[in-house]
């Protein structure tokens, strides 16, 4: 029989559909390393403040220390009968610590226990998010470097836009996981692991006893903040590699056949044999629907709430935990995929044949002559619209036809242009 924190105002047994509706053992045993890593840090507190003595604070700290060490091996076993991890774990410590681990609850609530255990939870979990995008970030800068020179058609729309280099393109997500990653780091600084805030009023020990005293002890148990902000820059995480995954998808198609994706990185068809699917990345794209709920769940479920602390904030727990899984999963399988992405040459020399991406050249080559943009722009748009309705190339109008859009058009001197490198390296406001 698991032994409650709390009890005593009680005349009758708990409903067991309320035992069974209300506990959290299910999913915050996520939290046990932390749970612990707080109450020792509460043990050195109690000493301090004289509520423990040395023998009794160096039981509860060996009691508690066997615990943390079988978390950390994979031994710990969860008590499914427990209300929550934070209950089990004083119930085993009452097992190796006797009486004595009644003490521990001195000037402690759950409220503040869980709001600590889950901050120390984030604090690590955003270190290792944090690595995971430092990953992905190597992986991508290394595919930048392999393919340093391959320049490709840029788009706008899903239409033919300019030419752009291949490591532009992919730096523009480098840049997204950099702000990713100060996102987060902001996040993390932010934090404050605070004690001594007890239920939501206060304790008696003097603040100088703890290590980080709160300030506000109702909004130190009240406080979610930082789970919303987690979720939020997870979400933007997951937009990120969702928009990545998307535009990979659609350039493994056969009808733009640019990037071939590994083997090791799709799957099959079990009708199909032909098929080569990159389901990996329809998942990180389906996936951000999940994340994306997973914070409005949150904050919907704060929006109403009065201080202090109230029951509705277990609810934070779960979409805390699978969002930090999914973007931790996310990042890394992105990483491998995009280590063993190849480009396509051939056919990406293929579509820069389209005359239509450089009709921005075409446009400033005839500013530079004299003509204002706005002319030169409606120029360019008759001399492409022409060549589309009549099926002929710009480039292979002579300069007659060419002088019927402007008597500034040179055909030994438009052809230059119709150059991807040409197009790319007269771009030179962008830092390289």
């Amino acid at each position: 029989m698991t032994e409650k924190l709390w009890g005593g105002r009680f005349s009758k047994k708990t409903n067991p559909l309320v035992e069974e509706f209300t506990k959290s053992i299910q999913y915050d045993h996520k939290l046990a390393k932390y749970d612990v890593l707080g109450s020792l840090a509460h043990v050195k507190v109690l000493k301090k403040a004289g509520y423990l003595s040395a023998k009794e604070a160096a039981k509860l700290s060996a009691g508690l220390s066997v615990i943390y060490r079988s978390v950390e091996n994979g031994s710990f076993k969860p008590d499914p009968a427990a209300e929550d991890i934070h209950t089990n774990i004083e119930n085993i410590l009452m097992q190796k610590a006797g009486e004595t681990a009644l003490k521990l609850h001195t000037a402690r609530s759950r409220n503040e226990q869980v709001a600590y255990a889950t901050k120390l939870y984030c604090k690590e979990k955003i270190n290792e998010l944090d690595k995971a995008a430092s990953a992905l970030i190597t992986a991508l800068n290394k595919l930048s470097v392999k393919y340093k020179g391959l320049i490709i058609p840029g788009f706008t729309h899903l239409q033919h836009a300019q030419p752009v280099y291949a490591k532009d393109y992919l730096g523009a997500y480098i840049e997204m996981l950099k702000r990713d990653k100060n996102r987060l780091g902001f996040i993390a600084a932010n934090i404050k692991l605070t004690m001594g805030a007890g239920a939501l009023a206060g304790t008696p020990i003097q603040a100088s006893k703890y290590e980080h005293a709160a300030v506000n002890s109702l909004d130190s148990v009240s406080d979610r903040d930082f789970i919303a902000e987690i979720l939020s820059a997870l979400s933007i995480i997951g937009m990120h590699l969702s928009r990545l995954a998307e535009d990979l998808i659609i350039w493994s198609t056969k009808e733009f056949g640019v990037i071939a994706i590994d083997d090791a990185f799709c799957t099959g068809s079990s009708l199909m044999p032909q098929k080569k699917n990159p389901d990996v990345l329809e998942l990180i794209r389906g996936y951000a629907g999940r994340l994306y709920g997973n914070l409005v769940s949150v904050l919907t479920m704060m929006k109403g709430l009065p201080l202090a602390y109230n029951r509705d904030m277990q609810l934070d727990k779960e979409p805390l935990f699978e969002s930090f899984e999914l973007g931790l999963s996310e990042l890394k399988v992105m990483t491998g995929l995009i280590a063993t992405l190849k480009f396509n040459k051939d056919k990406i020399a293929d579509q820069l044949e389209d005359e239509s991406l450089y009709a921005t050249d075409l446009v400033y080559y005839l500013v530079d002559k004299g003509v204002a943009f706005k002319n030169a722009h409606t120029i360019i748009g008759k001399l492409v619209a022409y060549s589309v309705n009549n099926a002929v190339s710009i480039q292979g109008m002579d300069d007659y036809e060419l002088r019927k859009f402007s008597d500034k058009l040179i055909k030994k001197e438009i052809i230059k242009l119709f150059d991807p490198l040409i197009s790319v390296k007269s771009k030179r406001s962008i830092k390289r």
